[in-house]
């Protein structure tokens, strides 16, 4: 079988990117809307990269293979191991590249880390029940509807419920998706 061509490509969030990631936030302010408030200024995003070095979180930039492009962000929070491990996907594109497909390919790049290299047993994305795109994501990629929580998280100033979607190790296809 032929080797696929890869679209997309993961990179460790850099400082190199602090003008690529603050222009992409600004361009996507109308698509985050309410949904995430990613870093919009330098010192924010100094902070995001601190963070982004803490063991109990991985990050990981999206960039278009083809023009190097930044097309999103996908960060592994949360990070715990031993008995548990298990963690939490949070995840969000830059327009333009938003609903071409691209995030699900770094996804599942990510999730086969998460599940390999990393040995976790357990991934789970919180996302609230109005984000259809999402969800439509995560369920191609094989999450599970597992339940509902109430004003999970503070997004706007307001406190938003979410649905938990989660996927298990032993249900992992990496190279299946869901029909469309």
């Amino acid at each position: 079988m032929p080797q696929s061509v890869p679209i997309v490509r993961l990179e460790r969030p850099s400082l190199r990117r602090e003008r690529d990631f603050l222009r992409g936030v600004q361009a996507s302010r109308a698509l985050h809307a309410g949904l995430v408030e990613p870093p919009s200024t330098g010192e924010e995003y100094r902070a995001y990269l601190r963070r982004s070095r803490r063991r109990s979180q991985e990050s990981f930039f999206v960039a278009s293979a083809d023009d190097d492009g930044l097309i999103g962000v996908i960060n592994v929070n949360d990070i715990v191991l031993y008995s548990f491990r298990s963690a939490s996907l949070g995840y969000y594109a830059f327009v333009p590249y938003a609903g071409r497909g691209l995030m699900r390919e770094a996804l599942r790049l990510v999730v086969g880390r998460c599940f390999g290299e990393m040995r976790l047993h357990r991934l789970e994305a919180n996302i609230q029940p109005h984000n259809g795109r999402s969800i439509a994501l995560v369920e191609r990629l094989g999450f599970t509807l597992e339940g509902f929580s109430r004003r999970y998280l503070k997004i706007g100033g307001r406190w938003r419920d979410h649905q938990r979607w989660a996927l298990l190790a032993e249900d992992w296809r990496p190279r299946e998706s869901r029909p469309r």
